[in-house]
């Protein structure tokens, strides 16, 4: 009989598909990998598998004992199947902007789950990751698989995903692109698909809020990219051993909205009901296929998980609406502010180098709250009144000092098209403004007073 003994055994082996509608406009032929065929409806059951299965051939995971890892949703799903196979425990740690149907998901499938805030840096104790490794360090028989820095996740798709699309489009690929989160697909492919084509390009897709593009581009970790954002499963704000930039040769970043407009044409106008982040691999493929693609081009784009996750969220009308993704809705965003009432408004930048007693007075002159500071035209740091008050109250003789010696961490950049929602998250006590980068290269600042006035006028 044509039977498998268990439903792990079903991973792998997913179906290529042509897109024929969304693609417009873009030459070449474009080919999606249905990744949400597999058994857990992602690509994360492959390397989550090879995960477990090297935990057991070193000894680590041994019978009857507990996974601990953190995970948007989807590797969760994997590592749960897996457990379910072999008999092991499932304790899994998510961030709170994870859509309620992952949780639920997990749980159906016997798994405990724990959920930690999003907007907490990678190494705060109440992050999914520190969450994580502390249960691991407290639970016996445990193993924490680590699919950011444990190579077995790029290794799985080394030995499956690009030996599939390979053997799919016959050698005839020429690009691949894929969404980067841990690093695992896109990089594992990667390697394989260069070594049997050195030519082939590898496109990675970003998004606003992440580090990985800008570190790509100057080899530099720009704390000042990461701030939250919504689309799930792609962008850090760590850099995973599993990413290898050597392996990648392009990075496009995607908005929320962009993303999220996408998933929902690709299910609409292709007929594939697949995730949030599906849309932003093809959003960003398709923008730099438009660009640099002959038309006889092949590019595969990993269409990483399945539209059941997202029900709540990018397949909801009311919620689309709300996070002014569907058109019906004028809803503000960093773009609407400044070129609005914030258009006109001079950006008052002190200089590092300026006495604290000077930038006071400068604060005052331009009736402003805070400001950022720059050196040689980079900012690099902010000043904020009422910290500045305190410390001043504490010692008096500070007002001699220079800027620097007192400057707060800079203000966050983030791109025109972030919604109020989104800006309501970052600006916030100890964070209240935001720059913004202008069409004219200017700079552009907004305050926590300028998204309450954009609220009221909604």
């Amino acid at each position: 009989m044509n039977v498998f003994s268990s439903i792990v055994d079903t991973i792998g082996n997913t179906p290529l598909v042509r897109l024929n509608k969304v693609n417009q406009g873009c030459p070449g032929e474009i080919i999606v990998k249905v990744e949400y065929f597999n058994p857990g409806n992602s690509m994360k059951d492959r390397m989550a598998l090879k995960m477990i299965e090297a935990a057991e051939k070193d000894g680590t995971l041994k019978p009857g004992g507990t996974i601990i890892e953190g995970t948007s949703g989807n590797t969760g799903m994997g590592l749960a199947l897996g457990a379910i196979a072999k008999g092991y425990k499932c304790i899994f740690t998510l961030a709170d902007k994870q859509s309620q149907e992952k949780i639920d998901i997990l749980r159906a499938v016997g798994a405990e789950v724990i959920v930690c805030p999003t907007s907490v840096d990678a190494d705060d104790p109440r992050s999914y990751y520190s969450v994580a490794q502390r249960l691991h360090r407290e639970t016996p028989n445990s193993i924490y698989p680590n699919q950011y820095d444990n190579l077995s996740n790029s290794q799985a798709h080394y030995e499956s995903t690009g030996p599939e699309i390979w053997a799919d489009t016959q050698g005839r690929v020429t690009h691949y692109a894929a969404g980067v989160g841990t690093g695992g697909s896109m990089c594992g492919v990667s390697k394989y698909l260069k070594e049997q084509n050195s030519d082939i390009v590898t496109v990675g897709i970003d998004t606003y809020g992440s580090v990985f593009k800008k570190y790509k581009e100057t080899g530099i970790f720009d704390e000042k990219e990461i701030y939250p954002y919504m689309t799930e499963g792609i962008g850090e704000d760590i850099l995973p051993k599993n990413v290898d930039f050597d392996l990648i040769d392009h990075f496009v970043k995607v908005t929320d909205k962009d993303a999220a407009i996408m998933t929902r044409k690709l299910a609409r106008e292709e007929g594939l009901f697949c995730g949030w982040s599906c849309g932003s691999a093809v959003a960003g493929a398709l923008e730099w296929g438009r660009d640099n693609m002959t038309d006889d081009d092949v590019m595969v784009i990993i269409l990483p998980d399945h539209g059941t996750r997202y029900l709540g969220k990018v397949y909801n009308d009311s919620w689309m609406k709300d996070h002014g993704f569907l058109e019906e809705r004028d809803y503000a965003s960093a773009g609407d502010i400044i070129g609005g009432y914030a258009q006109d408004r001079k950006m008052l930048a002190i200089d590092v180098n300026t006495t604290v007693s000077e930038a006071v007075h400068q604060l005052t002159e331009a009736n402003l709250s805070q400001a950022p500071v720059t050196e040689n035209g980079q900012f690099v740091g902010s000043l904020i009144d009422s910290k500045l008050l305190t410390q001043m109250i504490n010692a008096p003789e500070m007002k001699e000092q220079s800027v620097a010696e007192v400057m707060e961490k800079p203000f966050q950049i983030v791109p025109k098209d972030t919604t109020l929602d989104v800006l309501a998250s970052i600006i916030n006590r100890d964070n209240p403004a935001v720059l913004v980068p202008d069409s004219d290269n200017t700079m552009r600042i907004i305050t926590q007073h300028d998204v309450l006035k954009a609220v009221t006028e909604i």
